[in-house]
């Protein structure tokens, strides 16, 4: 049976792999090789930045689980699971104002064209159905980034409820024990 913090830090791990690969991702626009629409943004920082950092509190609970004497790997577990915690709602907020806003693109619009966010062209927030198809290139990009920004939302969230889970657990062995270094008796899984 496996301890919470070895289940916890795997799931960071693959949770945040999949926050980079969202930031990466939305890095290159889909179907379109050119190179105006390829930027660098915070909506686009934040998925691989917040990705970084649960993998990185992923991979220490991991290491702090295996070698359970280790003091500064507890300490630096917490550290990067408390930077993770406060990381997801950053990453929320930024995936829902970028859903709203709409895709950055070449729009079509009543005789006017232009390369920029559709949000700043037709209304805020985008409405989707309504305007269905108004990006020309890259074609069909509404579907592409609406999808996109309600993965990383998702991600947010369970990023979040993965950390603060094991924030609280750490959290109440240093309030109950006055530290956070774990060690298991012979017989005990998990703390």
């Amino acid at each position: 049976m496996k301890g919470l913090y070895q289940v916890a830090g795997q799931t960071l791990i693959v949770l945040g792999s999949l926050s980079v690969l969202s930031g990466v991702i939305a890095f290159f626009p889909v179907c379109s090789y050119k190179f105006w629409f390829t930027g660098w943004s915070v909506r686009i920082a934040c998925p691989i930045w917040n990705g970084a950092l649960a993998i990185t509190a992923g991979t220490l609970l991991l290491w702090a689980y295996k070698e359970q004497t280790q003091r500064y790997l507890w300490e630096t577990s917490f550290t990067f699971v408390i930077l993770s915690t406060l990381g997801c709602p950053f990453h929320f907020a930024i995936a829902l104002e970028s859903a709203l806003l709409g895709p950055y693109c070449f729009y079509s619009f009543s005789g006017i064209a232009g390369t920029n966010y559709l949000g700043y062209a037709v209304a805020y927030p985008f409405p989707y159905a309504k305007f269905p198809s108004l990006c020309v290139d890259p074609l069909h990009y509404e579907k592409y980034h609406l999808t996109l920004q309600f993965f990383d939302s998702c991600l947010s969230f369970a990023l979040f409820c993965v950390s603060l889970t094991v924030f609280i657990k750490l959290s109440a062995k240093l309030i109950q024990k006055g530290h956070i270094n774990i060690s298991f008796s012979a017989g005990e899984v998990g703390a």
